[in-house]
């Protein structure tokens, strides 16, 4: 069955939640997120993107079934660790869509689907008219790390691809538990930005 995407908007997305929230689960564990996640905490991080009218849910779907998706939310709408980097540094909060993450099952990469999230969120911001930058942030993990893979690819070139480039001092942290770890931990992540007006 053809893959089909579905652009949503804010509360649109509450029949999906469940269902993106255990696609998150899934793909995060992997490296490098290693991200030992729960339902409870899912569907309290998604329920910012719910309340948000100017949000954006990209979803995948086989049939009904979700297999990938990605969403995006104006950084005004965000929490201070997201939006403390920007201030920080001169930049509007207000002017840019930050985009929360991009699934994928594995089955289903390769196919251009990532290109297609890019553009759907990339496409909302614009359509909004008060956004100059599209920016997401990425975990920072050593390369000796002990559970990366030997064939593990990051995706910078890719984001490179799209025209984002990765800002050393927009940096901030947060917290989860690892799947080899008993407690959370705070993580580094590095935001990539790009002007799109």
């Amino acid at each position: 069955m053809a893959v089909s995407i579905r652009r949503l908007s804010g509360d649109q997305i509450k029949p999906y939640l469940d269902d993106l929230a255990r696609l998150r689960i899934e793909v995060f564990r992997h490296f490098p997120y290693l991200y030992d996640g729960d339902m409870d905490y899912e569907r309290k991080y998604l329920d910012t993107y719910a309340r948000s009218p100017e949000s954006l849910f990209v979803l995948a779907l086989d049939g009904e079934s979700v297999i990938g998706a990605a969403t995006g939310i104006p950084m005004d709408h965000e929490t201070d660790e997201f939006k403390g980097p920007f201030i920080e540094q001169g930049y509007e909060p207000d002017k840019i869509f930050y985009f929360g993450e991009s699934v994928l099952l594995p089955n289903y990469r390769g196919q251009g689907i990532g290109v297609a999230f890019f553009d759907h969120r990339e496409g909302h911001a614009r359509e909004q008219g008060r956004f100059t930058h599209s920016c997401f942030c990425a975990v920072e993990r050593p390369q000796d790390h002990p559970l990366r893979p030997a064939d593990y690819q990051p995706l910078d070139s890719f984001w490179h691809n799209r025209g984002y480039r990765k800002v050393p001092e927009l940096t901030t942290t947060y917290s989860w538990k690892d799947v080899d770890q008993a407690a959370e931990t705070a993580k580094p992540m590095t935001f990539w930005l790009r002007r799109i007006a």
